[in-house]
């Protein structure tokens, strides 16, 4: 499919928690592939509340299957309502008969989905069902659905934000139980709206909790609270709970909204749970997990790529799928407190040992930014900002850019920014555009290409908080051509930056010497005008960077690994190549 093609498309998201959140890197891959179409996603309530507000769609509709679209007249209703916003292709992540048969009706002439459940004569373009026989995790399933319409590439983390407000909310909702801020909170979420198979027995949940509760606070001195989380319904549980555990504690099961729920979850210092959605959207926060697995595959539902977050035991009737266990229910009730309470530590550690806190155990944690799960990086750049080039930074460098087709990021640059925001940091872009005073480009020009890239970013979970460019010519003698910090003490002035707690992320001799200006930190990536070879003779400079990187990916890597040490603990300043 061309790309120029689609002008409007409809999202049909899945509809279960667990699910939309594995689809968000889809989401996120569909949004690279038409970054100019208008983006509408048609969900139920409980995933258009989880997507609100969410910066890759224009819009997302209701779909009200239990009041509003009920019955034959409710789907009537809702095809008409479709058919007016004229799209032109529906991509249908959900699998069900009445996904495409509701695109149908709506006359939307394109519609893309899998061939399941019958459905092929209503798939303009049905797409193979994976073999059976080789189990593919639920996030790669809904990323390689899009692969004949172009997508390619590496499959990125689910990742999902709540704003500002929200979080200061969920402070408060917590404050009113004497939960303070600074306090570490373990999460809870005992039920499984599916069915009770997949529930771990709720007296083992206390017994973790509880054990967990007084490490923390022996280890870490820190106080602790245990949030317990769940669906409507489940409220008994929570309560149940509660009552087992000697420490400060806030039943919300039921008691919260999806948005709630989330900016909660991502409050955790760490959640237990069963195979539930709320375990996916931790996931997404990069909050660690221990998931107790059953009667669920976790080949294929597991938080993506966190295999070592699940505890399951092996046995012959797992995974069955089946909601109720007919026989005695063995593969929850083996699994003991001492395995899931010991993979929590273990998780727990590989925090501490990245965020510069004092490590739960006696473990060795050298080379910790090679072993640990990348995932487990929460607010180790809480206060932190990082400036960033652009041209031969983030993208190719063809010597100026005048028109956003002709930016293309390098790979993995979305998802590795995405990954420094969900660690606290702030993202300003720094670039030198004299192609303005060359008369290459106007102002207006580049303002359409960096809609471009923040469209891209903000897709990725990766938006950036400012945009600060210099449009002189080499000749002019301006303040803010990098390596002068014009453009910088306007970030100091607008955006209240620490500069002693700042890096700059550059691929030119130039942009080391402007960190060394203003007294921030380094790294020079090797993928624009600065070599591999060239850049070993920097190291005896006095433009040596802090660091050199062949990607910004392993920028990033050397960079939270440099957050979370002591200062005293940093390289001597001298660029060290890994």
């Amino acid at each position: 499919m061309h790309k120029a093609l689609p002008r409007k498309i409809l999202v049909r998201a899945p509809n279960w928690i667990g699910d939309a959140v594995m689809c968000e890197p889809a989401l996120r891959g569909l949004r690279s592939l038409f970054p100019t179409a208008e983006l509408t996603m048609l969900a139920r309530p409980t995933i258009a509340e989880l997507f609100t507000a969410y910066s890759g769609l224009d819009r997302v509709l209701v779909y009200d299957d239990k009041r509003a679209h009920a019955g034959i007249a409710g789907k009537w209703s809702l095809a008409g309502s479709l058919r007016r916003h004229g799209f032109d292709l529906a991509i249908l992540f959900q699998n069900a008969f009445e996904a495409a048969f509701i695109a149908w009706l709506a006359g939307i002439p394109r519609r893309y989905g899998y061939a399941t459940d019958g459905r092929v004569l209503f798939l303009t373009e049905p797409v193979a069902v994976p073999d059976r026989d080789m189990p593919v995790h639920q996030v790669e399933y809904y990323w390689n659905m899009l692969k004949l319409l172009g997508l390619s590439g590496a499959v990125p983390l689910p990742t999902l934000h709540v704003s500002a407000d929200e979080d200061r909310m969920a402070d408060a909702r917590l404050a009113s139980a004497g939960i303070d801020s600074s306090d570490l909170i373990i999460g809870v979420n005992p039920g499984s709206t599916y069915g009770r198979a997949k529930r771990w027995l709720p007296d083992r949940f206390a017994d973790v909790a509880r054990q967990l509760a007084e490490r923390l606070e022996k280890e870490e001195r820190a106080h602790v609270a245990v949030a317990l989380l769940g669906a409507r319904g489940e409220e008994s549980l929570g309560k149940d709970i509660a009552s087992r555990i000697d420490c400060r504690s806030i039943v919300l099961s039921g008691a919260t909204s999806i948005r709630e729920l989330m900016a909660v979850v991502k409050r955790c210092r760490l959640l237990i749970t069963n195979d539930t959605g709320p375990m996916h959207i931790a996931a997404a926060f990069g909050v660690p997990i221990v998931a107790v697995f059953g009667p669920t595959d976790s080949r294929t539902t597991a938080p993506y790529q966190q295999e070592r977050s699940v505890v399951r035991e092996d046995v012959d009737c797992a995974p069955c799928l089946l909601r109720e266990c007919p026989i005695d229910h063995r593969c929850m009730t083996r699994v003991s407190v001492d395995r899931v309470y010991g993979t929590a530590v273990k998780q727990l550690a590989g925090l501490s040992s990245l965020s510069g806190r004092r490590g739960l155990s006696g473990e060795d944690r050298t080379g910790q930014a090679d072993r640990t799960d990348k995932r487990d990086q929460t607010d180790i750049l809480s206060g932190y900002t990082i400036f960033l080039d652009r041209d031969g930074t983030l993208n190719a460098d063809p010597g100026y850019i005048t028109s956003p087709d002709q930016l293309e990021l390098f790979p993995g640059v979305p998802e590795t920014l995405a990954r420094l925001k969900r660690a606290g940091a702030r993202l300003i872009l720094v670039t030198n555009q004299s192609g303005i005073a060359r008369g290459l480009l106007s102002q207006d020009d580049l303002a359409v290409v960096h809609a471009k890239l923040k469209r891209i970013l903000d897709g990725a979970g990766a938006s950036l908080d400012a945009i600060y460019f210099c449009p002189h010519h080499p000749d002019d003698g301006c303040d803010c051509r990098k390596p002068n910090p014009g453009m910088i003490d306007q970030a100091v002035r607008e955006r209240r930056v620490d500069l002693e707690r700042a890096y700059l992320i550059g691929d030119h001799v130039r942009d080391i010497e402007l960190a060394k200006r203003i007294g921030a930190r380094s790294v020079l990536v090797t993928t624009g005008v600065v070599r591999p070879q060239e850049s070993e003779r920097l190291k005896e400079t006095a433009l040596a960077p802090d660091w050199i990187a062949s990607s910004m990916t392993e920028a990033a890597d050397w960079l939270l690994c440099d957050a979370g040490r002591l200062p005293d603990q940093r390289n001597d300043g001298r660029a060290i190549h890994r």
